[in-house]
């Protein structure tokens, strides 16, 4: 399955795609109703708005054959800890247990760096290329997880 921290999700359309060519259930998890295509595979759980109740949910959720698509790097590193199969970034980038301790103390120094009053740009705009890297690495993955089952 793939499960998606669906509020600002960037790439759903993309998801869908990789979800109909390859038969993969989606589960998007959000704080508020989304419109969804009408389709068997794709199904959402609204969550209450409580802090962090939909990233408590996907670690509820998660098992070691899920795909989870999310920004949130703390999530993310949730998810890895709770043995899924894969987490990746909108912008195609995976975040894997080599990678998200650097991810997590980044975040944490821009904390910092925003905390003390310092003028820091965000991340980079969502791109075309963001969006193709991102198509192109969720079939790869969807592809080797399929292949493990």
């Amino acid at each position: 399955m793939i499960l998606v921290d669906a509020d600002a999700c960037p790439v759903k359309e993309e998801i869908y795609k990789v979800a109909f060519r390859y038969q993969v259930p989606v589960k998007l998890v959000a704080n508020a109703y989304l419109r969804l295509p009408q389709h068997a595979l794709i199904t959402i759980e609204v969550v209450s708005d409580g802090f962090d109740a939909a990233d408590d949910r996907i670690v509820e959720l998660v098992t070691p054959s899920d795909i989870v698509i999310t920004a949130d790097i703390l999530l993310a590193d949730r998810c890895l800890k709770a043995g899924a199969a894969a987490v990746l970034a909108p912008n195609g980038k995976p975040f894997t247990e080599d990678s998200i301790g650097g991810a997590i103390a980044t975040r944490a120094v821009m904390a910092d760096l925003r905390g003390g009053g310092d003028q820091i740009g965000g991340p980079p705009p969502f791109q075309k290329k963001d969006r193709s890297r991102f198509l192109s690495t969720l079939d790869e993955t969807v592809t080797r997880v399929l292949r493990q089952d």
